[in-house]
């Protein structure tokens, strides 16, 4: 279906597995040395050609060949999601049906019928292809996503918070995995942090046209990891940086120049238009011929100063097909369209070989993961940015978890942090059991198992329990509900506490009421209450930097305390009770 617009490890098995085992170990080896030395000389070349001739950005090589027709294939923010989604797909009879969609495996499929079609191919995302994952991959240290992108033919990619997540030693690690490359414009001291990483651009020749590549790590990257993750490493302003690179590209010979961000939409304006970072970088830079977005799960198809910008759903739920027409002479592209690919697992044979490539992971896994915990009467939602908007049962559920097993008065948790409903895409091997996912037994009630728990919370967070004062409690709620209305990946789930706020409030000034659950007034003096929360937040992620004080003794992995207080209680009930409540 198409909607179109212009403008642990353990060894995998199989052919496919020992290929990937095999590279694993050759790319490695031969890749670090010969990167090494190719990324020197290409820094001094680069440098070089800037420094002489710094208009070159729109100079047309001289060995111009005939025009190329060019196709990107794009996923955005996959996140890991190596098993498919579901959603509804319109019937014949003008009905709605749930099915299966995206996955490694049909990816794959979808991918290679679509080179067929066009063999002048580029393969591409813009950061985030692993971090939050589901069990699959996060329980292996990410090895499965990035084997499962290596099987599906991944070319390029930049670096997005996510990749992160476990810092840069680990970064490293699946850098040496990958078979695909990671590019980046607009951050300084990669080099002494990462080796492999193309710097600022790199050129792909395909189908005779060589193709410029410029990757954008998004601006705030450092707040929405832990501190410390990034290593050395700071980002600079996208568009200036853009813009650098691709006039570098430009002087030494690419015939066109595209851009992957790891920036997206937030939302649409008055008359629909998408609004956001990706179109605010859009309208900064020039030249490009297309900008291929990430990071918001909301598509956009648009041309913004003549350069198609493409976002597509997160986790494989669509894909951008992108195609023009380029002009080695001129550099000029025409015939410029991009359509959304819904990637149904129905419409192609899935790749035997990425599945047994995996099945190992899979086998290792349901051992740990497949028990049932407890049952749900309902979906427990996550998605679309609700979790980053208001209180969502699933926030209360996990904020209520960490407050109960430590006794505290206070606990939050950050809305970014929660990245899958319950039940969510995570495979058991029961098919009896009720799920929302098909194949299995429908509910509601719905079983959970211990996998639903750490698909929602991937990341190996930590309970840490501190101190904080009434003041200090202001601080920070004001901080959560700063950015309303936009989506804010740091907006707080709270329990033992209720508050009001006006979000047409200035900023710092949005807080109302604070109270405890009782009703008990909280102001902001110096008064002191018990609190949980995690260290990432503790430790002054997505901006709480007061809190970042050195105070608070480390617990328990959050995902096992919420585990066990599912297995405690049996059953959950998904509600929103009012704790944060919206005032005009």
């Amino acid at each position: 279906m198409l909607a179109s617009c212009d403008s642990t490890p353990a060894p995998p098995a199989g052919d496919a597995a020992a290929d990937v085992a095999a590279d694993t170990a050759a790319d490695t080896a031969a890749d670090t040395a010969a990167d090494t030395a190719a990324d020197t000389a290409a820094d001094a070349r680069q440098d070089a050609v800037a420094d002489a001739r710094p208009d070159a950005a729109m100079d047309a090589p001289a060995d111009a060949g005939p025009p190329v027709r060019l196709q990107l294939l794009q996923l955005s923010d996959w996140h890991g999601q190596i098993d498919p989604l579901t959603a509804s797909r319109a019937t014949a009879d003008g009905g709605m049906t749930n099915q299966p969609i995206g996955g490694a495996a049909a990816l794959a499929a979808h991918f290679r019928r679509d080179r067929m079609m066009v063999p002048a191919t580029l393969t591409l995302t813009a950061g985030d292809e692993f971090g939050a994952s589901p069990p699959l991959a996060s329980f292996f240290e990410e090895e499965p996503a990035v084997l499962a992108l290596n099987a599906l033919g991944l070319q390029f990619s930049t670096l997005g918070n996510h990749n992160f997540d476990r810092g840069v030693m680990h970064l490293q690690t699946m850098i040496g995995r990958a078979r695909y490359q990671y590019v980046a414009s607009n951050l300084d001291n990669v080099a002494a942090n990462l080796m492999g990483v193309r710097a600022p651009f790199h050129i792909e020749t395909v189908g005779g046209l060589r193709v410029g590549i410029v990757g954008i790590t998004n601006p705030d990257a450092a707040m929405l990891t832990s501190p410390g993750r990034l290593g050395t490493i700071t980002v600079r302003a996208p568009a200036a940086a853009a813009m650098d690179a691709q006039r570098m590209a430009r002087a030494a010979g690419a015939h066109v120049v595209i851009a992957l961000c790891h920036l997206g939409a937030t939302g649409r304006d008055a008359t629909m238009n998408p609004t956001g970072p990706l179109l605010d970088f859009a309208r900064g830079v020039s030249g490009f011929a297309v900008i291929l977005g990430d990071h918001t799960d909301i598509e956009v198809n648009t041309m913004v100063n003549g350069q198609l910008v493409v976002e597509a759903r997160s986790k494989g739920l669509s894909y951008g097909r992108i195609q023009l027409t380029v002009d080695p002479a001129t550099g000029a592209a025409s015939a410029v369209r991009a359509e959304f690919v819904q990637p149904w697992v129905s419409d192609v044979t899935p790749d035997p070989a990425v599945a047994s490539a995996l099945m190992p992971f899979r086998d290792r896994l349901r051992a740990q993961l497949d028990g049932v915990i407890g049952t749900t009467s309902a979906v427990l939602e996550r998605g679309m940015n609700v979790e980053r908007l208001r209180e969502i049962a699933l926030g209360n559920l996990v904020a209520d978890a960490i407050r109960a097993q430590y006794n505290t008065q206070l606990a939050f948790v950050n809305g970014g942090g929660l990245r899958a409903p319950i039940p969510g895409t995570y495979a058991p091997a029961d098919m009896s059991l009720r799920r929302t996912t098909m194949g299995y037994r429908m509910g509601p009630p719905y079983d959970i198992v211990a996998g639903d728990v750490f698909e929602v919370l991937p990341f190996g967070n930590v309970v840490v329990t501190r101190t904080i004062t009434g003041r200090l409690l202001h601080q920070v709620l004001e901080r959560s509900v700063g950015m309303l209305p936009a989506a804010f990946g740091g907006f707080l789930h709270v329990s033992g506490i209720r508050f009001t706020y006006s979000a047409a409030a200035p900023m710092g000034m949005r807080v109302r009421a604070v109270t405890l659950a009782d009703g008990t007034a909280v102001p902001p003096n110096d008064a002191t209450y018990t609190l949980a929360t995690s260290d990432f937040t503790n430790s002054g992620g997505d901006g709480y930097t007061m809190l970042a004080d050195g105070s608070g003794a480390t617990r328990e992995l959050m995902a096992a305390v919420v585990l066990g207080y599912i297995r405690m209680r049996g059953g959950v009930m998904p509600a929103t009770d009012g704790r944060i409540t919206a005032l005009p």
